[in-house]
């Protein structure tokens, strides 16, 4: 498969609102400009989402605007249980006026309504994760604040294109491994996230989406043999003609891959997502098995706008080849991989 890389820096629409260089980069080489969008203003969809984990537990955060209504989320997942809580308070008809930052590189965010606030607070070398929500569970209430170191590593970052429309687009960057200091509390428990052992992922997202979609997303971040390693996989949405988002992270350089395939066992013609997974590669440099550790499931329908969302947490292991022809092999890796379906 073609690998397009963007190389040069320039906006990401043109006059017509549509994109101009289709492919990937390694770094936030185009400028995106909310303003320059020509498409239904109801169908632009912005968002920021925070993964914090270890072999332990996982923090998830998201803020987003989807112009006809905003989520604001807070997860806590543990491996250890397995057990997984998501408190999700919703708004509608924010329209863009949560102001999201038009790059990763700077900029805030902040989500908050009754008796929750969650803040991302970019200050260039570091991402401060602040946050609490009274009632996130059974009148319980949760707060943390979680450092990320950021290396300014090279990083998953593409323009993909719909063959439905021209004036329809997503921009994503999706940056891995960087070194996660803090803690959360929650029901008289701590949970701590210490650089030895936990990393964040920020999956930064703009764009213009189509009504309908199905998308496939695996990610881990971690340490092998004392060295940064992680990757980002996935497809299922937009013409990806020009490039995939496979990509492998080894000590803050990015390292291309072409297609990966989720391997995701059948029962009676359904997804059966906590049997064992495997994943495979057109070019053969990314072969893995995959151990589910636990489903974080939801499912809401409302008609007209729904959500099917299986993003499974487990184990990885297998090899991954990078440019140069290095075999990484891994053993339990922790990460994740989701299915989910929109209707939005």
């Amino acid at each position: 498969m073609t690998q397009h890389e963007i190389l040069n820096r320039h906006e990401l629409l043109d006059e017509k609102g549509q994109l101009i260089e289709c492919g990937f980069a390694k770094t936030m080489i185009l400028d995106y400009d909310r303003r320059k969008i020509k498409a239904n203003s109801l169908r632009i969809k912005e968002w920021d989402y925070y993964l914090v984990y270890n072999d332990r537990y996982a923090l998830a955060l998201t803020v987003d605007d989807n112009s006809y209504m905003a989520l604001d989320s807070i997860s806590l997942i543990d491996f250890r249980v397995p057990c997984e809580h998501t408190n999700s308070p919703m708004k509608f008809m924010t329209l863009g006026k949560r102001n999201f930052p038009s790059s990763s590189l700077s900029g805030d965010v902040t989500g908050d309504g009754k008796g929750y606030k969650i803040e991302f607070i970019n200050k260039g070398d570091e991402r401060i994760l602040r946050f609490h929500m009274d009632d996130f569970k059974d009148g319980k209430p949760i707060k943390g604040e979680v450092t990320l170191k950021d290396p300014h590593d090279e990083s998953m970052v593409i323009a993909t294109p719909y063959k439905e429309s021209k004036v329809h687009f997503y921009y994503n960057q999706k940056i891995n491994c960087m070194p996660a200091q803090g803690k959360l509390s929650f029901d008289g428990e701590e949970y701590i996230f210490d650089p030895s052992d936990s990393f964040g992922t920020l999956d930064w997202g703009r764009g213009v989406w189509t009504y309908k979609n199905t998308w496939y997303w695996g990610s881990a971040s971690g340490l092998v043999d004392g060295h940064r390693f992680g990757f980002n996989i996935g497809y299922g949405f937009g013409d990806t003609s020009a490039a995939s988002e496979n990509m492998l992270f080894y000590d803050g350089k990015a390292h291309k891959l072409s297609e990966v395939t989720f391997n995701i066992p059948m029962k009676d013609g359904k997804e059966d997502y906590l049997k064992d997974w495997t994943f495979t590669s057109d070019d053969g440099r990314f072969e893995m098995d995959f151990v589910p550790v636990i489903d974080r499931y939801s499912n809401t329908d409302f008609i007209i706008l729904g959500s099917n969302q299986h993003q499974v947490f487990g184990k990885f292991s297998g090899k991954a080849i990078l440019d140069d022809g290095r075999v990484i092999t891994i053993k339990d890796f922790m990460g994740f991989a989701e299915k989910v379906s929109n209707k939005w």
